[in-house]
């Protein structure tokens, strides 16, 4: 319970910080809309396969999951690079005061080609998860170790994949000497707080679930009420369907800004108070080192 509210007080502070300086939110906002532009473009070349080489046997089969990968990575790469953008505005607030969308972007274009790496280690790791959960119930108990083995490599990626980017983005790294430096954090136990002592993935998803609930409810009385108005005729459930699905979206848009930034501001946080630790155990300094302010405040 303690895990959740310390969460639920991030998530305060980080948007605190956020209206502050408005700029933090922006690239969120942008990943949500180039990465929904990126997903319909992309998903239309699938279709069109699937309909027509669907059926070819394994070769349709191997094209189309190709293009899929393909997409995967495209959509990692759209996310990696505004996330390394609100990583690096939220630092330049912690440190400057201001984050600046001029530097952030500068940033992005110089570690372009390791957002690239980062994406494709992503794109590589959900692919092979998705692999072992496809053949779900099949394969005996081998294929079940593996899909166990699949899907914990899936949760430890994605949460180191929340700190290398950071590495990334503030110490100018690669993947490689990104993940070297994330594991040196860790086993000199400098990341000084746990996942879960601080519960802002429960937070967020908690958040995630019943706006998307409301946006379901909503959406679906929206419809039932156009219906009522217009009836089953073709332009009833154009214009009912149409407003549905507006509503919905609007609700799981929301959602996703919030976890991403929020989860975003968390573990940029977190970097940098394990980086001013290290850095003061280099000094030989003994003194206390406070975390940024949003993190410091849920820990007081």
């Amino acid at each position: 319970m303690q895990s959740f509210s310390r969460g639920w007080s991030f998530l305060q502070q980080a948007w605190s910080t956020a209206f502050k300086d408005k700029d933090l939110l922006k690239p969120s906002i942008y990943s949500l809309i180039v990465g929904s532009i990126v997903s319909v473009i992309g998903a239309i070349p699938i279709i069109i396969a699937a309909i027509f080489i669907g059926d070819s046997g394994t070769v349709g089969q191997i094209v189309i999951g190709v293009m899929g990968v393909i997409l995967v990575f495209v959509q990692y790469v759209v996310t990696y690079v505004f996330s390394a953008m609100t990583v690096y505005l939220i630092y330049g607030y912690l440190a400057e005061g201001d984050g600046r969308m001029d530097k952030a972007w500068a940033v992005v274009r110089r570690d372009f080609v390791d957002i690239i790496t980062l994406a494709a280690a992503s794109a590589l790791v959900a692919t092979l998860r998705n692999i072992a959960n496809r053949n779900r119930g099949r394969g005996g108990i081998g294929a079940s170790i593996a899909r166990g083995a699949t899907n914990l490599l899936s949760a430890l990626w994605t949460e180191a994949s929340y700190l290398v980017l950071p590495a990334m983005v503030i110490d100018d790294l690669n993947l490689k000497d990104g993940m070297a430096r994330i594991l040196k954090i860790t086993k000199d136990n400098l990341l000084l707080i746990g996942i879960s002592t601080v519960g802002v993935r429960w937070v967020t998803g908690l958040i995630g679930f019943v706006l998307g609930m409301i946006g379901l409810v909503l959406g679906a009385g929206l419809f039932y009420l156009v219906i009522a108005v217009l009836g089953f005729e073709t332009v009833g459930l154009i214009v009912g369907i149409g407003l549905a699905v507006v509503v919905a979206s609007l609700f799981f848009m929301l959602a996703s800004v919030i976890g991403s930034y929020t989860s975003t501001a968390y573990h940029t946080c977190l970097y940098i108070w394990a980086r001013e630790v290290e850095k003061a155990q280099v000094q030989g300094s003994s003194a206390r080192v406070t975390a940024p302010a949003p993190l410091a405040a849920v820990l007081s």
